[in-house]
């Protein structure tokens, strides 16, 4: 309608000018209801392609979206496993801070595990107490293992010396059985020092080995015992939060709580423009919008990325062929926007739906070096003038939103 207004100032209204000031032709007179479009018919017809040619531009190189969100990730409040609850430590809608315990399941599994596991490695421990006094044990088998042998020994040296000075004087047999009783201390003393080597092996390597192991089956019993408690990931604030000491909390089935970071849907804003403004939409532009939660503030934004696929034409593997005519409406040129004055979005509640116009600008262009025709600099400027236009009709929806909310929309 403004466009219609404006394009007609300047072509019904000068046509209409001339008929009654020049030609002499007046309202209802010669001019009436029923020769309007014969007398007025260059204006109509200019006006009307006037009007078209405006739109086109206006629309086209300051795009519009009606479909412009905050959006925000929530977080949700799960345990790791299945239990019923114990305790509750928070409440519906309450802010919490990262680490702040949420709610207890029962945990007198876990805590029986984590006894077993610390009992395992007081064993453990106790052993190796154990295994150092059998070495100081294993010490003193081997010393009297070394006296005996020593005794053995220099028995069987005398016993050699008498019967190399007096062959016969000592017999046979008790020399051979003094050379297998040397052997046999021998022997024992060999048991005596691997007995001690296996408890030196016990003690420096196997003990550590299994002390290492109960204690990481201590640390994870501790892990699981803590799972049980659950605890806020980020600061935020906690909603749908109605458990009660006594509930059956599944994991698989439902979430426990829904948690909203603190600055969740704060800082950006997600528009969807048409295909076809996709040529025009680059970082950098400049943009503003309107929020029907702030309905008479205009923000101010910039563009800060151009998402560079189309959400419509995503496929998954099936096993059905996709059909092309089949598909849905096309989809839109997904555009990320931020405030360009630090805290302009924060009055602005998370999930809000906006509307966003975008705003086209050739100023770099025309004053840079680059050669270019007076027709194009000429077009250039009007480009970027009809953006007025726009900017117009935003604020004027902005004036018109509670209205058409309210008593037009029926809420």
């Amino acid at each position: 309608m403004f466009e219609l207004l404006f394009c007609s100032s300047l072509t019904i209204l000068p046509d209409f000018l001339i008929r009654r000031y020049v030609q002499g032709k007046r309202l209802g007179r010669e001019i009436t209801l029923f020769t309007i479009w014969y007398e007025l018919r260059y204006g109509i017809t200019l006006c009307l392609m006037l009007t078209i040619t405006l739109i086109t531009v206006v629309f086209y190189y300051h795009p519009s979206s009606r479909s412009a969100v905050a959006y925000f990730r929530t977080v949700s409040v799960m345990a790791d496993s299945m239990g019923r609850v114990d305790e509750v430590y928070a409440g519906l809608n309450e802010e919490v801070v990262a680490g702040q315990p949420l709610f207890r399941l029962e945990s007198d599994q876990q805590e029986a595990a984590l006894e077993a596991a610390k009992r395992k490695a007081d064993e453990v421990t106790a052993q190796i107490a154990v295994s150092q006094t059998e070495l100081a044990t294993a010490d003193a088998q081997i010393a009297q293992a070394e006296s005996a042998l020593k005794q053995a020994t220099d028995e069987l040296a005398t016993q050699v010396t008498l019967q190399e000075r007096s062959p016969g004087i000592v017999p046979q047999r008790e020399i051979d059985r003094l050379q297998n009783l040397v052997d046999g201390r021998v022997a024992g003393l060999e048991a005596a020092r691997t007995e001690k080597a296996s408890l030196e092996a016990q003690i420096t390597v196997l003990l550590p080995a299994q002390l290492a192991a109960a204690q990481a089956s201590v640390n994870e019993a501790q892990v699981m015992l803590d799972r049980r408690t659950v605890t806020a990931s980020i600061d935020g604030t906690l909603t749908q939060f109605t458990l009660r000491p006594g509930d059956l909390l599944n994991p698989m089935v439902r979430t426990a709580g829904v948690l909203i970071p603190t600055n969740a849907g704060k800082g950006a804003l997600e528009a969807g423009f048409n295909q076809i403004e996709a040529q025009v939409m680059r970082p950098g532009m400049t943009a503003e919008a309107v929020c029907l939660s702030q309905p008479f503030t205009v923000i101010p934004m910039v563009v800060v990325g151009v998402q560079s696929v189309i959400a419509s034409g995503q496929v998954q593997a099936t096993d059905r062929l996709i059909d092309p005519t089949a598909a849905q409406a096309p989809g839109s040129v997904v555009v990320y926007l931020e405030p360009m004055f630090e805290g302009g979005f924060d009055r602005v509640p998370p999930g809000s739906s906006c509307i966003v116009n975008a705003y086209t600008s050739n100023h770099e262009r025309l004053h840079s070096d680059e050669v270019m025709s007076t027709g194009t600099r000429i077009w250039l400027h009007a480009v970027d003038a009809v953006g007025l236009v726009h900017a117009i009709l935003l604020r004027s929806q902005a004036l018109q939103m509670p209205f058409t909310t309210l008593v037009l929309g029926g809420h």
